[in-house]
């Protein structure tokens, strides 16, 4: 089909919607029924999403603004226009979190023992104790930097916390400027202060004074023979997003390596943050040194950069958090874990592996309710250790730091295995930790691999190939969520494990696209980007298209991150007006409009906020009664459509449909961490009318007792 046009008033500012998902993760902070240290967790989370939001995304804004690049988005704004709304609605939601932290969460905070103190209200042993902290833990670590005609304005690296101190010479008279930057990142940025030394009443649990101000007022140590008239804080943020041309494999490690030293380093100043009090004066200076222009400029009453709050999720107080959850063994696997005796030998009669459980049935798998170590690790790990096991194959987009899944595929290779790994380098902000692995892994025997020119290989994918008897079967997990045990249980997403010979026979074909010069156009069952997905969703799209046109019934449920793509908009409102019902959950971005009459009227929108992060995508497609569902890893975005690899599957088996047809249910039922999405962008919170619902809770509860296992 020719690529359809979405009229500007039909198309959300992805910037504005993006802005808008933040706003919900906020308010899960601002939520008097989110547990204390949960606020101050998502709190955190809202500033590292905006940080990133920052770097990449308004550095970009401004990278086409100085370039003079005159071509509008697809909601029909230049990129000045957009920066300008950018502004508008954030400042707003800067001061909502700041209210928040200085006039709840603290004081609640205090109330159960856990004190956030200034320095200034220290009593005077805690200042003691402070300062002399200073002396022995601080002060060696810290350069300070005067500016004057014989030192230029010093160059502030990305997201560093800044003392600015101004300083009186009492022989000369004049007054200087000198920056400090507060070593947040070898130091606790919450500085713990004993608390036999409180006066408090009763004893506080936790107290501590941000490492900030106990550098600010030591400074006359840093300038012996000065005076200190004044100190203020700020912050900047620089353009990090990478810009890498398509080169083989050896420069484009090398290219990276660069890239990451000037990202560290850091580009053009996109955002400073100064706090309210700073003079004008001193603003000046600040902007004069980094070269900002005014809507650069963000003036926060409170303290800076309050993603550190994420620390104090490690306080041992479990009743100011949620309440942990262990996931369960998948209930098919139960059977294939190695059931240890006490000399550490196996039970004979209880053991059986994954690959005879497989023979007989897929096993579908839900993270962070089902657990990854027990599942995915525990595949590579027989894969690993299994003599009959030939080959193994691997796509590494994002992986934890100590990964189990990179010890076996070192071990497998150790035991004389065929073994490749596909390490994407160019994941952003997990370049460095990437290149690492690639290192790792190539030095312990395994095959290395970068992926296709110009494309980032987003899918998650493995291959286990098995000699039984006299053939070879392939073995395959296919998911939704990253190789990393770590993201594992806090992100929901869904896998498949099977033996099917025609999802074996795909990946053993992806992944020679992925590795060699193949120019593989079809597959068996997966839709694979950049090649068939994009055709193959707009073909599902059209059936029910098709259905509801004929009389029959036309229906989709979907859910992702993100809806951004003007191609599946377009189609999605062309099936609603032919009278297709259309439901999604996006977590994330939504650009399209829901609920325009005449346009959209079948389409309803939702996001889910929770505990966890969202990260499963779905799409349901009801085929006049005969539906079909599919999963993978990519949102309906152009960049996973036709700049990835990503690959979605079907999920042939009914039993395993119904349940991911339950699961979508339970979503769409939510009534406490729901968001409807109203046609003009914004949403609005469901309030429970009755039994209160959350989907994630609900799921939590159910794998507690196995119900939804075993239904």
């Amino acid at each position: 089909m020719s690529d359809p046009v979405v009229a500007p008033e039909l198309y959300i500012n992805r910037e504005q919607s993006w802005i808008a998902f933040n706003s919900r993760v906020l308010a899960q902070a601002l939520d008097p029924r989110t547990p204390l240290l949960e606020q101050a967790k998502f709190s955190a989370i809202f500033s590292n999403n905006l940080d990133e939001f920052f770097m990449v995304r308004v550095a970009s804004l401004k990278s086409q603004l100085e370039a003079g690049v005159t071509v509008l988005s697809d909601d029909g704004l230049t990129p000045m226009q957009q920066l300008v709304a950018i502004q508008k609605k954030l400042r707003p939601l800067l001061e909502q979190q700041q209210v928040h932290y200085r006039q709840h969460l603290k004081g609640q905070l205090a109330e159960q023992g856990v004190h956030l103190v200034d320095y200034e209200r220290l009593n005077k042993k805690q200042k003691e104790w402070a300062d002399a902290y200073f002396k022995t833990a601080i002060f060696p670590v810290l350069t300070p930097l005067a500016v004057d005609p014989a030192h230029p304005f010093p160059f502030m690296s990305n997201l560093s916390l800044n003392v600015a101190a101004i300083i009186h010479d009492p022989e000369t008279g004049q007054q200087q400027f000198a920056r400090v930057k507060v070593p947040q990142k070898i130091l606790p940025r919450f500085v713990e202060i004993p608390t036999d030394l409180s006066s408090a009443q009763p004893t506080p649990v936790f107290t501590a004074v941000p490492l900030e101000q106990v550098v600010a007022f030591n400074l006359q140590l840093l300038f012996p023979g000065m005076t200190i008239e004044g100190h203020y804080f700020f912050r900047v943020t620089r353009d990090a997003d990478l810009e890498l041309r398509d080169l083989e494999a050896d420069d484009l490690m090398e290219a990276l390596q660069e890239g990451l030293r000037k990202r560290r380093r850091g580009g053009e100043v996109v955002r400073l943050e100064v706090a309210n009090e700073m003079p004008d004066l001193v603003v000046e200076q600040l902007m004069d040194g980094t070269d900002v222009e005014p809507e650069d400029l963000y003036r926060i009453n409170g303290p800076l950069g309050l993603d550190d709050l994420m620390s104090l999720l490690a306080l041992p107080l479990p009743e100011l958090k949620d309440k942990p959850h262990q996931g369960r063994t998948p209930t098919a696997l139960v059977r294939a874990q190695k059931s240890q005796l006490e000399d550490g030998s196996i039970k004979p009669d209880e053991f059986q592996s994954i690959f005879s459980v497989l023979r007989r049935n897929d096993v579908l798998l839900h993270h962070p309710y089902e657990l990854f170590a027990t599942s995915v690790e525990e595949f590579i790990n027989q894969a690993a250790d299994d003599a009959s096991v030939l080959a193994i194959k691997m796509t590494l987009y994002r992986t934890s730091k100590n990964s189990p899944i990179i010890s076996a595929l070192i071990r497998a290779a150790e035991h004389g295995k065929q073994v490749m790994a596909l390490v994407e380098l160019k994941a952003r902000f997990d370049e460095d930790n990437n290149i690492q692995w690639a290192r790792q892994l190539e030095h312990s025997g395994v095959h290395v691999v970068y992926g296709v020119l110009g494309l980032k290989t987003h899918t998650k994918i493995m291959l286990v190939v098995r000699k039984e008897k006299e053939t070879l079967r392939s073995y395959v997990h296919i998911g939704t969520g990253n190789y990393n045990s770590k993201t594992s249980s806090l992100y929901t997403d869904i896998g498949l494990l099977s033996a099917r010979p025609e999802l074996g026979q795909d990946l053993v074909e992806l992944f020679n696209y992925l590795t060699g010069f193949s120019k593989q156009q079809s597959f068996r069952r997966l839709l694979v980007a950049p090649v068939t997905l994009r055709k193959g969703m707009e073909a599902l799209i059209e059936r029910e298209i098709g259905h509801a046109r004929s009389g029959g019934v036309g229906a989709i449920r979907a859910k992702m991150n993100a809806l951004v793509d003007p191609a599946i908009i377009a189609l999605l409102y062309e099936a609603s007006q032919a009278g297709v019902k259309i439901d999604l959950i996006i977590r994330g971005m939504c650009c399209l409009r829901p609920g325009l009459a005449g346009v959209s009227e079948n389409i309803r929108v939702q996001s889910i906020i929770g505990r966890f992060l969202e990260h499963s995508r779905l799409f349901w497609f009801g085929n006049n009664g005969e539906p079909e569902i599919y999963f993978g890893s990519a949102d309906w975005m152009p960049r996973n459509l036709d700049r990835r690899v990503e690959a979605v599957t079907p999920v042939d088996d009914p039993k395993l449909r119904a349940q991911l047809e339950r699961l979508l249910d339970g979503y769409f039922s939510d009534n406490c961490s729901a968001w409807d999405m109203q046609s003009d962008g914004t949403f609005v919170q469901r309030q429970p009318e009755g039994e209160p619902r959350s989907a994630q809770l609900d799921l939590i509860k159910s794998w507690r007792t196995g119900l939804l296992a075993k239904a």
